[in-house]
């Protein structure tokens, strides 16, 4: 009775419009807010919008495309890899891609500069969801999230660019602008997925032609493409160049090394703020790989009402990160703040599985975007106080590195824990991860103070 009573509220006409309620809302708060956002930030949060209305217009359809493509499972050398680790599988596919390039974008932002790195990726997730448009098969997803993930290897150039026009105390607000444009970009994506899929089954032709010609399942990833180019035209029109100064000169320090001195030099406060930022993103997109699959479960929701969810998740986001973010980082600091975010992210986790009813179920995920609001622009405002601002690319870049290693880790144990261990099981382990990583922030507020090199 609970999982019928929770997908039918979400379905009516009352709850749909209480959400679009909520949607309008958040383009309002936007408009209002935006005088305070400095202009330097205005084209790179419009970009940040369009790009994250791409993602997730094709996010939250993926566990579906795998069950379509895959039935209960398949099986390679006599092992059966079922709905949860398969799911898992094609979106840690993304990650191992952006784990790999980010480094090396941020290298190339560093010497050539962050817009056209910028401009060269949208083109790549351009053509992998054309790719997911007309794939077929379970590789042919995975080959487009392969390919989106190579052009996602740019989330630090986009750090780099706001941490090169903003000064070091109003970093963290800055940071929290761009997080709140993706957010709003996560809250309207689904649901313009969603209205996608509705829109392949719309006949093109008249006239009684049979069969119909219908876009089909291609529609969601035709849609982005034509996005995602029209906001690479965008971005390189209307984003200026943020490293203008960058050197010529060959950096002393490599990427590889820069990497290994993230584990071999723990106590570094630049290695903790890293390690803080992957354990927690990993569990928290550990988490996002299977939550469809948990509410699918436990509360019944499906490819028409999963687009609700990510759209008030991405609702709270917005409004934490444009109306409560910046005062909380003038009152408490960005070192307490990120320790605050990290206990509300890990209660939120904890809470999902304890959910009871809708009521319950709101008030835990709601968690989840306040934890993340104000835990990763934090961290990445303390990171880039603790580098010099000549290998500001590579360790915005590193951090991603490290992130979309736990990001490839957590889907692929999250998803084979609901399989095998337990659907509950992925959300407790996820809140300890979280948790844990409290330890890390020791000292780190005196260790980011401003200095001239930022």
């Amino acid at each position: 009775m609970q999982t019928t009573d929770i997908n039918a509220a979400l379905a009516t006409p009352a709850a749909r419009a209480a959400l679009w309620t909520i949607g309008s809302l958040l383009v309002l708060v936007l408009l209002r807010e935006a005088r305070r956002v400095p202009k330097s930030l205005l084209a790179l949060m419009a970009s940040a919008f369009l790009d994250m209305v791409g993602l997730l217009m094709i996010v939250p359809l993926l566990p579906f495309y795998v069950q379509k493509h895959c039935g209960s499972g398949i099986e390679i050398m006599g092992f059966t890899l079922r709905e949860g680790l398969l799911s898992g599988i094609v979106v840690s596919t993304f990650t191992v891609a952006q784990m790999a390039t980010s480094p090396i974008w941020g290298r190339f932002s560093d010497r050539h500069g962050r817009r056209p790195a910028l401009v060269i990726a949208m083109f790549a997730s351009a053509l992998a969801y054309l790719v997911f448009g007309f794939a077929d098969s379970l590789w042919l997803l995975i080959l487009s999230r392969f390919v989106q993930g190579a052009g996602g290897g740019t989330v630090g150039v986009i750090q780099a660019y706001v941490a090169d026009t903003v000064p070091p105390e109003q970093r963290a607000r800055a940071l929290g602008w761009i997080s709140a444009a993706t957010n709003l970009g996560v809250a309207f994506g689904p649901v313009i997925g969603s209205l996608a899929v509705s829109l392949g089954k719309v006949h093109l032709t008249s006239g009684g032609v049979e069969p119909p010609l219908v876009l089909g399942e291609a529609a969601p990833g035709l849609v982005a493409a034509v996005l995602c180019l029209a906001n690479m035209l965008f971005s390189w029109r209307c984003l200026s160049e943020s490293n203008a100064q960058r050197s010529t000169k060959r950096s002393e320090v490599s990427a590889k090394n820069a990497m290994w001195d993230v584990l071999r030099k723990v106590q570094l406060p630049s290695s903790r703020l890293i390690l803080t930022y992957a354990i927690a993103i990993g569990a928290f997109q550990g988490i996002t790989g299977v939550l469809a699959l948990f509410l699918g479960v436990r509360f019944g929701v499906d490819e028409t009402t999963i687009g609700w969810f990510y759209m008030y998740i991405g609702a709270i986001a917005v409004f934490t990160r444009t109306l409560v973010l910046g005062r909380m980082v003038d009152r408490l600091g960005e070192a307490r703040l990120s320790r605050i975010g990290l206990v509300t992210l890990a209660c939120g986790i904890l809470a999902i599985p304890l959910a009871q009813g809708l009521g319950s179920l709101a008030i835990a995920v709601a968690l989840l975007p306040l934890g993340t609001a104000f835990t990763f622009p934090c961290v990445t405002s303390l990171l880039s106080r603790v580098i010099h601002k000549d290998e500001r690319g590579l360790y915005m870049g590193l951090q991603q590195t490290y992130g979309g290693a736990a990001r490839i880790i957590g889907p692929l144990f999250y998803g084979f824990a609901f399989d095998r261990l337990g659907v509950e099981v992925p959300f407790y382990v996820g809140a300890a991860l979280v948790f844990a990583t409290i330890l890390l922030g020791r000292g780190l507020a005196q260790a980011a103070k401003p200095t001239a090199t930022h």
